[in-house]
């Protein structure tokens, strides 16, 4: 973004100090810490904090101008201010405004697992043909999609935007917001199940994300999802293309293949040929399929999706592979974790043939809702203790699952503990060696990345 005071004026229908009229304002920041030279800064208030007071820093640490409401008082004098009523809904004005003339492709991806996994790999597939910016971090809701649509530069082509949310309506707003030309829903797992009741409710949920579709959009959907396919059966007005691993999707991902490199994998359908991602999971090819829907339709061909993909990376703590000194070969997926998620996880473990000693150290799941504690016993019926060595579980929620396993390993390939990493790093430590693969899961929360600290 590059807009005048007065632009910026003019987007949310305000006054402004016709002296600062000219100033120029290359983005937008809600935090003093983060804030870059020529941003507006936007001051938020809460019940602990009133972001009114780090105006001034701001300003010092470069800011072009700054927000303030008009029933704060005290607004720095001889500065650049613009005066509003609410920061929230000034700064999504403004993302609106900014996104009616921006030029570019806007690309929206939610869903219950895989959302920024596939925004990376688009983005990285995209990336080698058009000028690409994505959704950084978790600025996927509310406040971190409008910061995101205000980053963009003005001549970026393809804007990959992720949408999250924990209630219904959420993705709604977000899309309506965003009005995507393509939208991704990844799929449908147990996430926020709390909030919303049911699988069924998430659906509805992720599905909202058409509301805002622009018209002729098309929504890409997982196709294996009967969920899915029940709502856009139900809709003849949305254009759709499905993808997945059952024949009847548009585009039909088989005979996938492992190395310590990556995925190997056959596509058949709106695509047909052999392509490749260094990238871990069938899951992940999963998300490399609506990637590669979403390319043909913006135009690329089938090599360059093929060499878009070979250059794939994701955000850490994605099947992250990382090796250490001792030779033990972690897979790094701690970054989020739902049924769903843990359970392809596991299942990739206990397929590869990377490694023969097999190991895994899972952490809770959380937000899972009144039926948690079933969610966790039933990724027992998941772990194949003929293919998985040693299991490591850590956190008050993983007892559920310790005590359907502790009859299935010996007291020696099982260990359980609430709150102690170091147990957990100690163990590792005793049996592990250059034979052996861990997958490091859990929910954020959990923090379970703290364990591989501990290996250089």
């Amino acid at each position: 973004m590059k807009k005048t005071i007065k632009e910026i004026a003019n987007w949310l229908n305000i006054k402004y100090q016709e002296n600062f009229g000219e100033v120029i304002v290359n983005g937008v920041s809600i935090d003093t810490r983060t804030i870059s030279k020529g941003d507006l800064f936007i001051p938020f208030r809460g019940e602990s904090v009133n972001g009114h007071k780090f105006v001034e820093q701001a300003f010092e640490k470069g800011a072009a101008a700054s927000l303030w409401l008009e029933n704060e008082p005290n607004p720095p004098k001889d500065r650049p201010i613009l005066f509003v009523k609410d920061a929230e809904e000034a700064l999504q004005q403004m993302a609106r405004a900014y996104r009616t003339e921006h030029k570019a492709k806007f690309i929206g991806i939610t869903g219950s697992n895989g959302k920024t996994s596939s925004k990376d790999i688009l983005a990285s597939m995209l990336s080698p043909f058009y000028k690409v910016q994505k959704t950084i971090g978790n600025f996927n809701n509310q406040l971190g999609l409008p910061i995101t649509i205000l980053s963009l530069d003005e001549d970026t082509e393809i804007a990959v935007l992720e949408m999250g949310m924990s209630g219904f309506g959420e993705i709604e707003f977000l899309s309506k917001l965003a009005r995507p030309h393509f939208a991704v829903i990844t799929n449908i797992g147990e996430a926020h199940m709390q909030d919303l009741g049911s699988r069924e409710g998430i659906a509805k949920a992720k599905f909202e994300i058409i509301e805002g579709l622009e018209e002729q959009g098309i929504l890409f959907f997982d196709g294996d999802e009967p969920l899915l396919q029940n709502l856009v059966g139900g809709n003849s007005k949305i254009l759709s293309k499905a993808f997945g691993f059952q024949e009847t999707n548009d585009l039909i991902g088989s005979k996938i293949e492992t190395t310590e490199k990556g995925s190997f994998f056959t596509v058949n359908g709106e695509l047909n040929g052999q392509f490749f991602i260094p990238v871990l999971g069938k899951h992940q090819v999963k998300n490399a399929l609506n990637a590669m829907l979403v390319g043909k339709e913006i135009g690329l061909s089938t090599e360059q999706i093929r060499e878009g993909l070979a250059q794939v990376t994701l955000t850490d703590m994605r099947m992250q592979l990382v090796p250490t000194e001792k030779g033990i070969l972690f897979i790094n997926d701690a970054y989020n974790a739902a049924p769903t998620s843990m359970t392809a996880a596991i299942q990739f473990v206990q397929s590869t043939p990377l490694r023969e000693d097999r190991w895994l150290v899972l952490g809770d799941m959380l937000e899972l809702g009144e039926n948690e504690k079933e969610f966790h016993e039933q990724i027992a019926n998941v772990i194949n203790e003929t293919k998985i060595s040693k299991v490591c579980l850590y956190g008050p929620r993983m007892k559920w699952l310790y005590e359907k396993l502790k009859n299935k390993f010996s007291n020696e390939n099982i260990i359980y503990t609430e709150n102690d990493y170091d147990a957990i790093v100690q163990y590792i430590n005793q049996y592990a060696s250059m034979r052996s693969l861990i997958l490091v899961k859990g929910s954020r929360g959990m923090k379970l990345e703290t364990i591989l600290k501990s290996f250089k």
